[in-house]
């Protein structure tokens, strides 16, 4: 561990009045930016250095999540592209069968979510649920921050806390512990599950009330209906009411196109499901892989579509589309870029790049370095010590990667169990729950969670907090059950 310095003491400092800043429902970008700009000037020296921080820290929050900028942009440009022909809503009628309301929509979407993003990891999930099931789900009275959080806990939160198909996440805790994957694995799944029903089923309770008052006969003109305050959902709503004038000469490939991009989606699904289980030679779709995967068909599709509409306009249309999707994926990811900035510099792995350090340098590691300062100070208790595990997991997991943490808390697991005797799987699991719950995209806005924020068309700061406390409670059940039983 490295000497804690007045950098890493004003580091601590600007993160606590982040929380504080959030928990009084305040915008936080303003202290981040400045956080930022102090820490570069006091670090290097030089006040010349603060500013080429404040930058630095933002260009290196662009480059990590201009992915989630592309998978959006696509996704938005292909749906606008499938409203020219009335394929949207078309698409998604059979899924509005099934989602008779909005209670049995909220419940519908948490599993979906939770059984692909169990396979694939929630990012490639969130455009597919965002874009397929979402309208359908506000259309019969879901509130758009319901259908976010029904999204966000079951994917971001229950199916990557436990990872356990692919299970990097029990593997890094467990090599930090000393102990097997297959241990952590197993008792992560078992608290994951918990920890998700408790706080799905918070989540429900919060909007019960907002579903009962919806009236099922939704009209755009009207004040009761549930609306999402972007452009998407107002083109949702005027081709809902406009279907019946589509041209005639592409009604048939608004019905075409109805089943081909659920069909495409599926085939996406299963070629990554085959190649999880060896039944393709290219290999696993993970992260970022299946995320592009996805990408390419929604490009292709978005071509075939503008060309079907109009051969003619389709160089142009596409353009139009493509921009449309990019001002979306700006506007919903654009106040997210200084926060994670932030938060990046506490991560020694960008931390180099912002600071401007030369090589040879050892980049500092202001998160992790603070954390370690504070593990000694646990006392032998074996409540105080799972909640200190939990406690350092969601800390560890603000920087916004929620594996990042991993090796941190599976080593304080091994370390601290035979003192307090606990096994060292269960503690492990649980600062496992707590830096993926954490930074995997529940509690904080500047991780993927801006990915589902963005497809709801609701502010990924306001759902942040709406979490908050359903995660929490969830959090704290599970551990207190594991704590009980193990």
């Amino acid at each position: 561990m490295s000497m804690i310095t007045i950098s890493h003491v004003l580091y601590a400092l600007v993160t606590v009045g982040v929380i504080l800043v959030m928990l009084f429902k305040r915008g936080v970008i303003i202290p981040t930016l400045i956080g930022t700009f102090l820490i570069g000037w006091i670090y290097k020296g030089s006040v010349v250095s603060g500013f080429q921080a404040v930058y630095n820290a933002n260009l290196t929050a662009a480059k990590e999540l201009f992915t989630i900028f592309l998978i959006i942009t696509f996704m938005v440009a292909l749906l606008a592209s499938l409203r020219d022909i009335g394929a949207d809503r078309r698409m998604v009628q059979p899924i509005q069968k099934l989602m008779v309301n909005g209670h049995i929509a909220f419940f519908v979407l948490a599993f979906v979510t939770y059984v692909i993003s169990l396979f694939f990891w929630p990012t490639p999930a969130v455009p597919l649920i965002g874009a397929l099931l979402i309208p359908a789900a506000i259309r019969v009275g879901l509130p758009a921050m319901g259908a976010a959080m029904a999204i966000a806990l079951a994917g971001q939160g229950m199916a990557l806390s436990s990872d356990y198909v692919m299970q990097v996440a029990p593997m890094l805790s467990a090599k930090g512990a000393g102990i097997s994957t297959g241990a952590v694995a197993d008792k992560a799944m078992i608290l994951s599950l918990i920890t998700g029903a408790v706080s799905l089923s918070g989540a429900y309770l919060m909007h019960r009330k907002a579903i009962n008052k919806f009236v099922h006969t939704p009209d755009i003109s009207q004040p009761q209906a549930p609306t999402i305050k972007t452009q998407m959902t107002v083109e949702y709503l005027e081709a809902a009411a406009a279907i019946e004038t589509v041209d005639p000469t592409v009604h048939k490939w608004s019905k075409f196109f109805a089943v081909l991009v659920p069909l495409s989606m599926l085939g996406v699904i299963v070629v990554m499901a085959a190649s999880k289980f060896g039944g393709t030679s290219m290999g696993g779709f993970e992260g970022g892989d299946g995320a592009a995967f996805i990408g390419g068909v929604a490009v292709i599709l978005l071509i075939l579509a503008c060309t079907v509409f109009s051969k003619v306009k389709a160089l142009d249309s596409i353009s139009e589309h493509l921009i449309e999707g990019f001002v979306f994926a700006f506007k919903a990811m654009g106040p997210v870029i200084p926060i994670a900035g932030f938060f990046f510099l506490g991560n020694a792995d960008f931390s180099k790049s912002i600071l401007s350090l030369g090589e040879g340098v050892a980049p500092p590691a202001f998160l992790y370095d603070l954390v370690m300062s504070i593990q000694y100070a646990i006392p032998s208790n074996s409540f105080i010590t799972a909640f200190g595990i939990l406690a350092i997991g969601i800390i560890a997991g603000l920087e916004g990667s929620g594996f990042s943490g991993l090796p941190l808390t599976g080593s304080l697991s091994g370390a601290l169990a035979p003192t307090v005797g606990m096994d060292a799987s269960v503690l492990a699991a649980i600062g496992q729950m707590g830096s993926v719950w954490s930074g995997g995209g529940t509690l904080i806005a500047w991780s993927s969670l801006v990915a589902v924020a963005g497809f709801a068309g609701v502010s990924a700061i306001d759902l942040a907090r709406k979490n908050f406390l359903p995660v929490i409670v969830g959090l704290s059940v599970s551990t207190v059950i594991a704590i009980m039983v193990w």
